[in-house]
């Protein structure tokens, strides 16, 4: 995958367009918990009151909270709240939400940032404490020794009826704050959490004695909370589908610029790189393995950033609700983790495996495919059923081995989360009945331990799969990275104008890749212009090789080849290819029609040209015989034409380009004799100033030719013409003598 990352370049504005949207999602995520913790702790449990900084307090209740307060913290809660009175100007704004407004004064809570507020509520919830202590002291005066332990004041001696509250106040302020130290001291142990939460109840009574409408006040409060859950929520779900936007735009394009270049690539193989190559395989490259690596390349933007902050985000804000159970997230990370490296371990390597596999049946199928008639001719269904079946079955064991192992995640997973769940309920609920947490923030808890899990479980999605892209990434960078044997020059030269087409061998000698030996060996001759050349030997001399030096489909070894004194090396591809006009040994038609085929060879060619390449290759009557005419359509591979009608098609379409050299490699071996004749003798009249190069099995074929080479294991053993070659060739002689009868070898 390394070796394709340069394909992710152009698309680095939506990469950082889905991260920055992943960072929001994540955090909206994240952010929900913690208000339904809020809706359960502050909405449920306290009735919408937040802490206890209240929002107004009696003039009288606040007085009293004063006694408790610390001295330094006195200038704070002044500052925080003002005294309004009845007849204040303003006390018309506040006295539909506080109605006891009316009759006495009251303070308000005047607006403060948050870190003045969070001071206030330490501070007033220890206050209120107190201050609903010592109320209650009043009413339970057997209580009072409680608060006489260890100090100078001893509520007990208070005279019945007489307010304690006033009583402290003529206290001495030392002690005063003596009383207000150990109520402290007992505070300190409940916890932060604790005192807002029994303070609450506190300051609920004070609202109601200030005539709000406590119950109107949850349901304000569940519902703005509620409602800031819901534009998260919503907010979540746009940059989801944002993200998703961005990284499948950005993986669909990556994949389609990959596509691209892998056919670009193999578009410019020679014959030496698609020797190192099967056809099956550049197909699975091209399709199979690109759509892993597109996969991946979503997955990878989709849970790389997102994943680590859920997971981080998680524990951080699972450990600020509830440090104490961290331990629980800890083992099931562990148990997780452990889970995650044995299917690791079992399953990737078995994808480099399902890749080969693949191929595999890709060569099968395609053999199949193109071999149907060999097949049936042969009565081989039942092997090839079974070859097929085998291959088949090959991939689809190896498959069901990798997907048995995967699926094993999910129900493992999911029986670790919901024991993960079990566990939480379990040692959370002794923390409520400890009053060491609150019933919400146990369930804020469990979602964060529940999306930490899923963010590990992500992750490792993402580790299991991004072995098998790795794996295709490198199929398809060592196609994209194959050295081209043949390349173009540096500094190419041009050919000489006018064109003549002059060919000259010199001492060429030429060997396959990785070959021992030479399958041509010193092979010297001139084919001219206006003549005729043609190659004839045995099955495998080299006649094929020879001519497919010209057009560079291989180097030659040793030696030269010249078109009118220009080394072939020395000129670039696409001009030395667009001088020859080439008919293959094995007729290739692309799907289409009969015209685009044609076309093919020079899309700027008019319909008389058309006619007359048709006229010349012998196939106007086949062609026009039809209504569709050069309408009609070619299937795939042409298999819907005979094998004499897609030769003398494809050689319709090289008489189409009208270069100066032509090349037929064997292409007149599926015409009979009489065609055969008819086509050469009118290729004669039309393409005279032409150099032609004919390679052929058949003697009449050549027999008229201006000059015949014959080869034999590579080397050139005769060279001249049918005359020349039955007086001097004894090679030559054995082939016309196997082929032609005493007359005709004259």
């Amino acid at each position: 995958m390394r070796r394709l990352l340069k394909y992710l370049k152009p698309f680095l504005v939506p990469i950082i367009i889905s991260i920055v949207l992943l960072f929001i999602q994540a955090n909206a995520e994240l952010a929900l918990p913690d208000y339904l913790s809020r809706i359960v702790n502050n909405g449920i449990q306290q009735n919408g009151v937040e802490n206890a900084v209240a929002v107004a307090f009696r003039q009288e209740t606040l007085d009293r909270l004063t006694l408790f307060i610390e001295p330094d913290d006195l200038d704070l809660v002044a500052a925080s709240y003002q005294l309004l009175t009845p007849d204040d100007p303003r006390a018309a704004e506040y006295v539909e939400a506080f109605p006891l407004l009316e009759e006495e004064p009251i303070y308000v809570l005047q607006d403060g940032d948050a870190d003045r507020e969070e001071e206030l509520n330490l501070i007033l919830g220890k206050a209120l404490l107190a201050y609903s202590g010592l109320q209650r002291l009043a009413e339970d005066p057997s209580a009072a020794a409680l608060l006489a332990e260890g100090g100078d004041f001893d509520p007990s001696r208070i005279p019945p009826g007489m307010d304690i509250f006033e009583v402290l106040e003529s206290l001495p302020s030392a002690l005063r704050m003596g009383l207000t130290t150990r109520l402290e001291e007992t505070f300190t142990s409940l916890g932060e959490s604790m005192i807002t939460q029994m303070a609450v109840g506190i300051v609920k009574e004070e609202y109601e004695a200030l005539g709000m409408d406590a119950g109107q006040l949850q349901r304000d409060y569940i519902l703005k909370t509620g409602g800031t859950m819901l534009l998260i929520s919503i907010l979540g779900g746009v940059t989801t589908i944002g993200v998703s936007y961005f990284a499948s735009r950005t993986a669909a394009g990556a994949a389609r610029d990959i596509r691209k270049d892998v056919f670009e690539k193999v578009e410019s193989f020679t014959s030496a790189e698609f020797d190192k190559f099967s056809t099956a395989s550049l197909i699975t490259r091209s399709t199979n393995d690109v759509t892993q690596v597109q996969r991946v390349i979503f997955m990878f933007l989709r849970l790389v950033v997102y994943a680590p902050i859920l997971g981080i985000g998680g524990v951080i804000r699972a450990v600020d609700k509830s440090a104490s159970m961290w331990w629980l997230i800890a083992v099931a990370v562990v148990a997780l983790l452990a889970l995650i490296i044995t299917i690791f371990m079992i399953a990737v390597p078995k994808f480099k495996l399902m890749q080969d596999l693949i191929d595999r049946l890709n060569l099968v199928t395609r053999e199949n495919l193109s071999g149907m008639m060999v097949i049936r001719a042969f009565n081989k269904q039942d092997d090839e059923s079974q070859r097929f079946d085998e291959a088949n079955r090959d991939l689809t064991d190896t498959s069901l081995f990798v997907a048995r192992v995967m699926v094993t995640m999910m129900p493992v997973m999911m029986l670790l989360m919901n024991a993960l769940s079990l566990a939480i309920i379990w040692v959370g609920s002794h923390q409520v009945a400890e009053a060491a947490i609150q019933v919400g923030d146990m369930m804020a808890f469990m979602q964060y331990a529940m999306q930490i899990v899923m963010a590990f479980l992500m992750m490792s999605m993402l580790f299991i799969f991004l072995p098998r892209a790795a794996v295709s990434g490198d199929r398809i960078a060592d196609v994209l990275e194959t050295d081209i044997v043949i390349q173009d020059p540096e500094d190419p030269r041009e050919f000489p104008e006018p064109f003549k087409g002059e060919i000259e061998f010199q001492d060429v000698s030429f060997r396959y890749p990785d070959a021992e030996d030479d399958v041509v060996r010193d092979v010297s001759f001139t084919a001219s212009p206006g003549q005729t050349t043609a190659f004839i030997g045995s099955t495998g001399c080299g006649k094929s090789t020879v001519i497919n030096l010209i057009p560079r489909f291989y180097d030659v070894t040793q030696g030269k080849i010249l078109i009118d004194g220009i080394d072939v090396r020395d000129v670039r591809q696409s001009d030395l290819r667009d001088k020859i006009g080439f008919v293959p040994q094995k007729g290739t038609l692309f799907s289409g029609t009969i015209e685009s085929n044609l076309l093919y060879a020079d899309p700027e060619a008019d319909a008389d040209t058309l006619r007359e390449a048709l006229d010349i290759a012998q196939a106007s009557e086949f062609v026009f015989d039809s209504e569709e005419g050069l309408a009609s359509d070619i299937s795939q591979g042409g298999t819907n034409v005979s094998g004499g009608q897609k030769q003398r098609l494809s050689i319709a379409r090289a008489l189409v380009k009208k270069p100066p050299i032509y090349i037929f490699d064997d292409s007149f071996s599926a015409l009979d004799f009489k065609t055969d004749s008819a086509l050469r003798r009118e290729m004669k009249k039309r393409t005279g100033d032409s150099t032609v190069l004919i390679v052929t099995q058949r003697v009449a074929t050549v027999k008229n030719a201006d000059q015949i080479i014959v080869l034999d294991e590579g080397r050139v053993v005769g060279k001249g013409t049918h005359k020349e070659l039955m007086g001097a060739c004894k090679t030559y002689q054995e082939i016309a003598s196997s082929q032609l009868s005493k007359e005709e070898l004259v």
